[in-house]
């Protein structure tokens, strides 16, 4: 059940460059216009995706809410906690943000 969750996870920045472009997508993660993303700004960004699939906004995305609508319950903190591991291991230069170039790389 963990692999599926965080398969789901790795899918998502997928999902979201398929739908933007690069630059328009770093754009709209950095909210303060300093030219990278860090980890608050990320985690934010990506948490989108959880709190549109929560459609009773309770916190937790339930069998029912999950993709194919089986799996375990996934919280708000997993959720979050599974992007900020995906955000270390794209921050590749371990400075603690992310560049438009470590942004589109996938992760290791």
């Amino acid at each position: 059940m963990r692999r599926a969750r965080i398969a789901l996870l790795f899918a998502l920045p997928v999902a979201v460059l398929a739908q933007s472009t690069a630059a328009g997508l770093f754009q709209a993660m950095d909210t303060n216009g300093d030219g990278r993303v860090s980890e608050a700004e990320y985690v934010a960004y990506m948490s989108q995706g959880f709190y549109r699939r929560d459609v009773n906004h309770d916190g937790v995305l339930e069998p029912e809410e999950l993709p194919g609508g089986h799996g375990k319950p996934v919280t708000l903190k997993e959720w979050q906690d599974n992007l900020r591991h995906e955000f270390r291991l794209l921050d590749r230069h371990h400075h603690g943000y992310l560049t438009p170039q470590e942004l589109m790389q996938p992760p290791r």
